[in-house]
């Protein structure tokens, strides 16, 4: 094979990137061109979200199932490079996409901006570590595609009997799931993590500057989700809750 892997390394995030401007412009120009301007917006970085989200966790997962090396301290490998610009270039483009319709929503930029921190130095600047990026890319976006698909449905809920009663059926497993890997093997993948970094594991193969700033990112974007998911988990049962209280009225 003329062209392998670790060719591609030094210029596969260009096209990568192209592809999602691709898939956005299209989105946008195209297929919800007849929406208004908030929901179209909305609807095409839902879209981008979603031609990212499975393949990076199946890209990922395939990635670290390869690796006979994977551990916390080990090289990233050819594949594991690819898959961190594949995952680069749709950040890249979503942040874009909120500078320019949504500059005022600070902390999704600076959770994209963040992201892209973790991805790059773990890319280009350490060469070692993308066994924890990728696990954690593979467990935030494991729920993408069910994400994407109730935003898009909960949008169009009070236009739509059918996207209400999609909305309506997906919240509770979404929720579910979203719960445990969120609140559960995140943080214990976290802590194992943590621990196997500050006992020095991976002394003079990942710095110390690098591991600690994707500790603190990482869980402060656990947290966030933590916290979204949680509101989420409230307001769904007090829409049960009034639900109940006007049957019996009735």
């Amino acid at each position: 094979m003329a062209i392998s892997l670790a060719s591609l390394q030094s210029w596969v995030l260009l096209p990568f990137f192209l592809l999602f401007l691709a898939i956005y412009l299209i989105g946008y120009f195209i297929v919800f061109r007849k929406r208004n301007p908030k929901i179209r917006s909305e609807f095409t970085s839902c879209l981008i979200s979603l031609f990212h989200g499975t393949p990076a966790a199946l890209l990922g997962s395939a990635a670290l199932l390869t690796d006979t090396q994977r551990g916390f301290a080990a090289p990233n490998t050819a594949f594991q490079k690819l898959v961190l610009d594949f995952s680069a270039a749709y950040f890249l483009m979503d942040l874009l996409h909120y500078l320019v319709f949504f500059p005022n929503d600070v902390l999704f930029i600076a959770h994209h901006v963040a992201t892209l921190f973790v991805v790059l130095t773990c890319r280009h600047a350490v060469s070692h570590g993308a066994f924890s990026v990728l696990v954690l890319l593979v467990l935030a976006e494991v729920t993408s595609a069910c994400q994407n698909t109730w935003t898009l449905a909960g949008a169009l809920r009070g236009e739509d009997p059918c996207a209400d009663k999609l909305y309506d059926a997906l919240s509770p497993p979404f929720y579910t799931v979203y719960s445990v890997v969120r609140g559960f093997v995140g943080p214990y993948f976290m802590y194992r993590m943590v621990v196997f970094y500050a006992s020095g594991g991976a002394s003079g193969l990942v710095p110390v500057w690098a591991w600690i700033s994707w500790v603190l990112v990482v869980v402060t974007a656990i947290g966030v989700s933590i916290m979204w998911i949680s509101n989420l988990w409230v307001q769904f049962f007090r829409e049960k809750r009034d639900k109940l209280l006007e049957q019996k009225i009735k």
